[in-house]
């Protein structure tokens, strides 16, 4: 099981592409709308952050997400490409470290901690990339659970 953490994170602000998909079809769609926020910014105006990590959130489980990059604050939309944040507040998060394939165990594991201890997770929930492993070419990902508050 992950090494799991509650804590209270600060919104972020990000450059997403959004949509509403199926799982399914969700695979196939990512990385197309990853590079299109990426060309994005290449282009972009010269204060507008161009080295944020990758990100993806899921707003509830149709999925409803945000594919992007985390950026330094508001820009003004360019096509599909918009300003959004990450949320901001209580959080249960883990770091996934391993294959991207097993990813989706430390998002069970968040939740079956969440359960255990008591915690309400709401359906809302995010992963922030980090730099791949030179040796391995796996990603360190935090993943994050915004928890119900009251």
């Amino acid at each position: 099981m992950a090494d799991v953490r509650v804590l209270t994170v600060e919104a972020s602000p990000t450059a997403v592409i959004r949509a509403a998909t199926t799982w399914q079809e969700f695979p196939a769609l990512w990385r197309t709308m990853l590079d299109q926020v990426w060309r994005f910014l290449r282009d972009a105006p010269g204060d507008l952050s161009k080295d944020g990590h990758n990100v993806m959130l899921y707003e509830d489980d149709l999925p409803t997400v945000e594919v992007g990059v985390q950026v330094n604050g508001p820009f003004e939309p360019h096509g599909s490409v918009v300003p959004s944040i990450l949320p901001g507040g209580l959080v249960a998060t883990a770091t996934h470290t391993g294959p991207i394939g097993q990813l989706g165990e430390t998002h069970e594991s968040v939740c079956a901690w969440c359960a255990q201890h008591g915690y309400e997770i709401t359906r809302v929930r995010w992963e922030i990339y980090g730099d791949p492993d030179p040796n391995t070419g796996d990603f360190a990902v935090a993943v994050f659970w915004a928890l119900a508050t009251e």
